[in-house]
């Protein structure tokens, strides 16, 4: 079973994605193809290609590359980490538009969690791991 979430509003379906310390909100709707991000177009906000086509494959996967608008909202971390968030939550909200595309996605890894986070610092030490340099003398 997939959690399906649709805005009450206006029937738009709607996808939370996180990676790192981003966290994306993403919107699918029926449209002409156009994806934007922070109310800019994708290619202004992400100007490196790779993190582009980490977006695009995801519609791609799926074959909706033209026929849908995908609304952004993205926070937190650094560009490859929102890209990232970007991915999942865009994945999760395809699935909540279109229930028949959840085995495609899960298959090529779009809807699979990057547990990965930057470890806290600890008292005494200088960073996650690292502590102060030993002095013999």
């Amino acid at each position: 079973m997939v959690a399906v979430k649709k805005d009450k509003i206006n029937g738009d379906a709607l996808g939370t994605g996180r990676r790192k310390s981003s966290v994306a909100r993403v919107r699918v709707r029926s449209g002409s193809g156009n994806i934007t991000v922070n109310n800019k177009p994708l290619a202004e906000y992400f100007v490196n290609d790779q993190h582009q086509t980490w977006i695009t494959d995801t519609l791609a996967a799926v074959e909706h590359s033209g026929d849908l608008d995908v609304l952004v909202r993205v926070g937190g971390g650094g560009m490859t980490g929102q890209s990232g968030a970007v991915r999942m939550g865009l994945a999760r909200a395809l699935v909540s538009y279109d229930e028949s595309l959840h085995e495609a996605l899960r298959d090529g890894g779009y809807l699979t969690r990057d547990s990965r986070m930057k470890e806290r610092k600890k008292p005494g030490l200088r960073g996650a791991r690292r502590g102060v340099q030993f002095s013999k003398r």
